[in-house]
């Protein structure tokens, strides 16, 4: 053993403005790396003020709050004596930058900016702030005074520079840089903006042997293997200890941080925090050996590259990360290499994480993340619960589904005792007075106080078998369910409109024409909206709720039907948050499959089983309502467009010549034209649904959500341009543009 040092890295649950929450956990993130023996403690991407603060990086109060709240962490008692690594905004000469702020002891060592940002996705860094100008430049920067208070220093370096211990180096990398492409600019370099680099490369070849990643990192299903791979790649080519920290949850928007900080030492996993969790502060640390990271890195052709390297410019703090050699145990090891645990989709440890997931998006009320959420349906305090309009379907299913997880985990987190805040929410939801004695027997109790479902259904319309499936699920989970037909009231408005216009509108099964029959479904489906709200409001006063509260409706229109347009603006698609709103259809059902058999609930297969169906129109001996038929294109058909179409940026022609490929050996050229001519032409005449789609976490590449990810007009012309080239595509082929490829029945 030669020089073994404690390093802290840590998820923060962080909320966008809160600066007094914000401030508590990071300070309670140091006290707990400090507790550890950690000489080092990293934290993740504009921890101070959150992430997710979006324009409001353009205010004036953001930084100067900033400033004042790093003043009060850095004097605090329990941040001395740990080499700290902290993330806010800073302005110098009046343009904005991402910065890491590293401390020792009341001294700011370093403002450390970013030299790549996110800009694609959910990311627009670019809007709020600017590259680093350039490779390995340093300049002064003027503090301000209120931090010249408690430090005594009046000026401090700003760039891209190192920190030099007594006995190690440390070096900031901040979570778009590792993505990037470029690792060659070894030399003082001035790059455009857009240049990417990934600065582990260069400091590796200069000495530095720790490397910091601070991220504001969100969940997206199968993204979490890309960020691990990276890292475990960067310290696999460069050798060193590689920290990486990241925010967790819901800070006031779409985007949920899914955490899973960890300690990679020479592409070795040694420590590694929970990627969905209720706690607000998790803090992991490893003990590793420097020495490790010297000899890893002792081979000639890596000396031969770093002999030709450029210096970085260091930053000297007269302390030792390691223990001196003569004090430390010898029965003490650097930590072992652990199994890095993935939440794989298809697998059951997706729909666990899922389930955590969604645990901390419904359950976290008045004073934490996604409260801004429920500050759509008034005043936070008094948020009484959750209402959902349950069909009998696979949606709704799967909505509550995930809410009766959230009371499974609630449940345990109240019965394990070690998270107050979870008890403390749930109480204030139920009405209870804080010193209230009630504790859950079960998630159904939970359930029983906090959540209300209801079945709006037809006479005609309606089936017995969703009826039932409607009721037999509220009754497995707990929920208080209300089982009611709409008709009078639909017959309202029918009377209304027929009393106004002279007009009586019928299904077209009865005559009607398609626009009558369009009409009296979206009457339906706008009409359980409208109840569904007013239920929301009443219910908790009906059941004798004594203090103000009123119910979150959620919403259950998976990202297919989104994309596609399948639903009708303002109905039940319309709620306050949909927890699937991001989900694919295929993903639901293996959850479902999931959770029927790991919470032993039987009844979800017959959800498995059911056909989709919106039954909106007459039930009868030969007809019921198709959810494929109507929208003439599976489910599977609608992901794959949904990939090609946002995943891999492709327009109806591209599209085509894809599906060739794709679909070759079972359609024909022609075949698959129709289909992709069919899809942009309901994607197009329904995106203008997207303008007002119901608020849901962010979780699958090609989502279509219109507020920032996916990014297009509204309002579309024909792609006739792009049809005419496929036609004549299709037409130079021949007969083989209209045939089946031989055996095409046995390939589908």
């Amino acid at each position: 053993m030669g020089h073994l040092t404690t390093l802290a890295t840590c998820n923060l649950n962080q909320w966008a403005l809160d600066f007094d929450g914000n401030q508590k956990r990071v300070i309670e993130s140091i006290r707990q790396a400090k507790a550890a023996g950690a000489a080092l403690r990293v934290g993740p991407e504009l921890e101070i003020t959150g992430y997710g603060l979006l324009d409001h990086f353009l205010e004036g109060d953001t930084f100067l709050h900033s400033w004042e709240s790093l003043a009060e962490i850095i004097a605090h008692e329990e941040c001395q004596d740990i080499l700290l690594d902290i993330g806010m905004p800073v302005k110098h000469k009046n343009v904005s930058y991402n910065c890491r702020i590293i401390v020792y002891n009341k001294k700011i060592l370093l403002i450390r900016p970013k030299l790549s940002l996110a800009n694609d996705g959910n990311y627009r860094e670019m809007r709020y702030f600017t590259p680093w100008k350039a490779i390995k430049l340093v300049e002064e920067y003027y503090l301000p005074r209120i931090i010249t208070k408690v430090t005594g220093q009046n000026k401090v370096p700003i760039g891209d520079a190192v920190i030099s211990t007594l006995d190690s180096c440390v070096g900031c990398e901040t979570c778009e840089e590792l993505f990037s492409i470029h690792t060659c600019c070894f030399g003082f370099t001035r790059l455009p903006a857009s240049s990417p680099m990934s600065p582990h490369i260069p400091m590796s070849l200069d000495g530095v042997e720790i490397f910091t990643n601070s991220s504001g990192s969100h969940h997206e299903l199968r993204k979490l293997n890309t960020r691990i791979d990276l890292i475990k790649e960067a310290t696999l080519k460069a050798g060193g200890i590689y920290l990486y920290a990241n925010q967790q949850g819901c800070d006031g928007d779409r985007l949920y941080y899914d955490g899973s900080c960890m300690i990679v030492i020479n592409g070795r996993v040694v420590a590694q925090g929970s990627q969905f969790s209720l706690h607000d502060v998790e803090v992991v640390t490893a003990t590793v050996d420097l020495e490790d990271v010297r000899s890893y890195r002792n081979s000639r052709s890596r000396a031969m590259q770093a002999k030709d390297s450029t210096p970085y410019h260091r930053i000297e703090v007269g302390i030792s990360l390691s223990s001196n050699s003569e004090n430390v145990d010898p029965m003490v090891g650097a930590s072992k290499e652990i199994e890095f645990r993935y939440h794989v989709p298809g697998k059951a440890d997706v729909a666990s994480g899922l389930l955590q997931m969604d645990a901390e998006l419904w359950i976290r009320g008045g004073d934490r993340p996604w409260s801004s959420m429920l500050s759509m349906v008034g005043t936070l305090t008094f948020t009484a619960g959750y209402f959902l309009p349950l069909s009998g379907g696979i949606d709704s299913c799967a909505t509550a589904v995930i809410i009766h997880s959230m009371c499974r985990l609630v449940d345990q987190a109240i019965k394990k005792g070690d998270n107050p805040q979870v008890l403390a929410d749930l109480l204030r939801i139920a009405g209870e007075e804080e010193d209230s004695e009630w504790r859950p027997k079960d998630p159904q109790d939970i359930a029983s106080r906090i959540f209300h479902t209801a079945y709006m259904g037809m006479r005609v319309n309606s089936s017995a078998d969703t009826r039932a499936r409607a009721r037999d699920l509220g009754k497995v989970i707990g929920s208080y369910h209300l089982n009611f037909d709409i008709d009078t009231v639909v017959s309202a408005v029918i009377a209304l409109c027929t009393a106004v216009t002279g007009f009586t509108p019928k299904y077209k099964m009865y005559g009607g024409t398609s626009v009558s029959n369009l009409a009296l479904q979206n009457i339906q489906a706008r009409l359980r909206m409208v109840l569904a709200y007013m239920f929301a409001q009443l219910l908790p006063t009906v059941r004798g709720r004594t203090k103000p509260g009123s119910l979150l409706v959620l919403g259950s229109a998976n990202v297919d039907e989104s994309l596609r347009g399948y639903l009708t603006k303002y109905d039940c698609s319309s709620a306050d948050i949909n927890p699937i709103g991001a989900i694919s259809k295929t993903d639901l059902k293996r959850f479902i499959l999931w959770a029927g058999k790991e919470f032993d609930m039987p009844l979800l297969q017959s959800f498995i089983d059911a056909p989709p169906t919106a039954e909106l129109e007459p039930i009868t001996d030969d007809y019921t309502q198709s959810d494929e038929v109507d929208m003439g294109m599976s489910y599977n058909e609608l992901s794959i467009y949904g990939r090609l179409r946002k995943v891999d940026k492709l327009g109806p022609y591209g599209m085509w010549r894809k599906l060739l490929h794709e679909w070759g050996s079972m359609l024909s050229p022609q075949e698959i034209y129709e289909k992709t001519r069919s899809f942009f032409w309901y994607y197009s005449i329904n995106r203008h649904k997207m303008t007002t789609v119901t608020p849901a976490y962010h979780a699958e590449q090609y989502s279509p959500d219109d507020n920032r990810f996916d990014l297009r007009p509204f309002l579309y012309p024909s792609f006739d341009f792009a049809y005419r080239k496929i036609e004549r595509t299709i037409k130079a082929m021949g007969a083989a543009g209209t045939k089946r490829p031989e055996g095409a029945e046995k390939n589908e």
